[in-house]
């Protein structure tokens, strides 16, 4: 398998010629690949024909390995999509181009030698059960044989230059989207730019609560209704639109953008499983930001083990009482309504026995932070991810009253949870997005404004060729995330897609931090520069609704199942 041995076109242009046409190639080509690949794993999981928990865990490696090589494919068949639709419109410009070029050849070459799971864990293509066959078969076609050189260093040199000139540009690439969104975008990173990003270091160092003042605004801005139905009082937006404002607010602040979601969780909760009477309720106090919610669902020692829920709910005439133990709350204290998942039957083993609750709760302080009878805690301190604060919570005979139980019924907590998974790994992959993005505009500047031997650092290639492959990262789960918010919004199975765009997402914030602070050199470990906190905000999203072993171990399920 030789790479191409000319990846510049005619007079020394970087651009490989016949690019849009390649990469479409390529993406079919790509798709024959996983499916031989989904083929060799699930020989390997299967016994008597079906798929066996014991071998799927016997086999992680190969399974997860499979979920990334399938993200892999998706997001470069959707950067294929993505050049269709730009060149359409005549929108498909040198910046985009060389970022679809970069983003085949780089991802083609990680699939032909190992991609890296984790920064310790590869997956070769052998280990997923493909042959040298099955690689020559798929690189020799000649659609990916062209694509594979297209990542040269003169190639990231010019991005490198277009990058510099775009500097004012929001995304560093038009992102696809139309007018509408893109003015979201913009009314979002004008408030971040003044409201937001000068003092979020500050929040951050101090360990304070993103100001009231702030959510209020944000609630004029219409962010806690955004897709709410306007019935309801909302802006009756899908998920596209919650995208480009998750990411915009995290670009600004984390702790920001994540405020979002606390109210999209129990929005989409309440109106998927909800009665009439629970939506007319608490739906337009979402949507106003009068209602401040929290989610509830973690215990000690559970994790992601959602089954192994031990907080009981026992009804005692019109009120159930909550006792037990939770863990990782974010922004409970000066939450008003808790989404809170509780077990009502006892005699029910797993998921069966589970119940979802609207509860209410007084808002409290730092000094008195649940002041309510049968509700303590204390404060989980944590590197980053701050402004809302998380906390440990003891339930004793907490008081919910029974018309508060989410749909009037017992045992479907879980399945009403499930509902809101998809939406909640979207909005996280874009929360992604924003910290990354982030993480390139503190890169960039430091880059240019900072010299060393008598000219800024981003003249030396390995400074510009971070922030190169930053840009081109961004890109890539940008538009994964797009088309698992489009497939949403129509009302599509999403939960593969959603999936793959956090798992890639939380890999490309970090990796995008990480150089950033390289970048910084030793200014970069230092508290005072903001790019310090962009690292510990970056290093949860792998954790976070849904571990990145969890999310691969789901994606390859559905994959192997399908």
């Amino acid at each position: 398998m030789a790479l191409a041995e000319n990846a510049a076109g005619s007079d020394g242009d970087p651009l490989l010629p016949g690019l849009t046409r390649d990469v479409n190639g390529a993406a079919e080509a790509l798709g024959a690949l996983l499916e031989t690949a989904k083929a060799a794993v699930r020989d390997k999981v299967s016994e008597n024909g079906k798929i066996s928990a014991d071998a799927l865990e016997r086999e992680q490696h190969a399974a997860h390995g499979l979920a990334w090589l399938a993200a892999y494919v998706e997001s470069l068949k959707q950067m294929a999509a993505y050049a269709r639709r730009l060149e359409k419109e005549s929108r498909f410009g040198k910046l985009e181009a060389l970022i679809t070029q970069i983003a085949f050849a780089e991802y083609l070459m990680h699939i032909a030698g190992g991609i890296s799971m984790s920064q310790g864990e590869i997956i070769r293509p052998s280990e997923l059960g493909l042959t040298q066959e099955d690689i020559v078969s798929c690189f020799a076609t000649p659609a990916v044989s062209n694509l594979l050189g297209g990542n040269t260093p003169p190639t990231r040199a010019a991005l490198a230059r277009l990058i510099q000139q775009s500097e004012a540009a929001a995304t560093f690439g038009d992102t696809g989207l139309d007018e509408t969104y893109e003015a979201m975008r913009e009314e979002m990173r004008r408030f971040c730019d003044t409201e937001v990003m000068p003092y979020a270091h500050e929040w951050h160092l101090a360990n304070d609560y993103v100001p009231m003042e702030i959510i209020a605004k944000m609630s004029e801005l219409g962010v806690f209704g955004l897709t709410i139905p306007e019935e309801f009082g909302g802006l009756g937006l899908g998920k596209e639109s919650m995208c480009v404002v998750s990411e915009e607010l995290s670009r600004g602040y984390i702790g920001v953008g994540s405020l979002g979601t606390r109210s999209e969780i129990a929005a989409e909760l309440i109106e998927a499983a909800g009665t009439d009477a629970q939506r007319q309720r608490w739906l337009p106090a979402l949507a106003s930001g009068e209602i401040i919610p929290t989610a509830v669902f973690t215990e000690p020692n559970i994790g992601s083990d959602l089954a192994s829920i031990k907080t009981r709910a026992v009804r005692q005439g019109d009120v159930y009482k909550i006792t037990g133990q939770k863990t990782w709350i974010t922004h409970p204290v000066r939450a008003d309504l808790m989404t809170l998942m509780a077990r009502t039957n006892p005699d029910e083993a797993g998921y069966r026995g589970l119940s979802m609750f609207l509860a209410e709760k007084p808002r409290g302080s730092d000094a008195d932070p649940f002041p309510a009878d049968g509700m303590t805690g204390s404060e989980i301190e944590v590197l980053g991810y701050r402004g809302m604060k998380e906390y440990e919570i003891s339930f004793d005979d907490f008081e919910v009253p029974a018309e508060n139980l989410l749909g009037g019924e017992e045992g479907q907590g879980f399945k009403q949870l499930m509902q809101t998974f998809e939406a909640a790994r979207i909005q996280t992959a874009a929360r992604a997005i924003g910290v990354a993005q982030s993480a390139l505009d503190l890169a960039l500047r430091y880059a240019q404004e900072r010299s060393q031997f008598g000219k800024p650092i981003i003249c030396f290639p390995r400074v510009a060729d971070k922030i190169v492959m930053m840009a081109v990262e961004i890109m890539i789960t940008r538009q994964l995330t797009y088309f698992a918010a489009r497939q949403k919004d129509q009302g599509l199975r999403c939960d593969v897609e959603a999936g793959m765009a956090k798992l890639l997402g939380a890999r490309v914030a970090w990796a995008a931090a990480d150089n950033a602070v390289q970048i910084h050199g030793g200014n970069g470990f230092a508290l005072e520069y903001p790019v310090s906190r962009i690292l510990c905000d970056a290093r949860i999203l792998s954790i976070f609704e849904g571990a990145a072993e969890i999310q691969a171990q789901v994606i390859a399920r559905r994959l192997l199942e399908g």
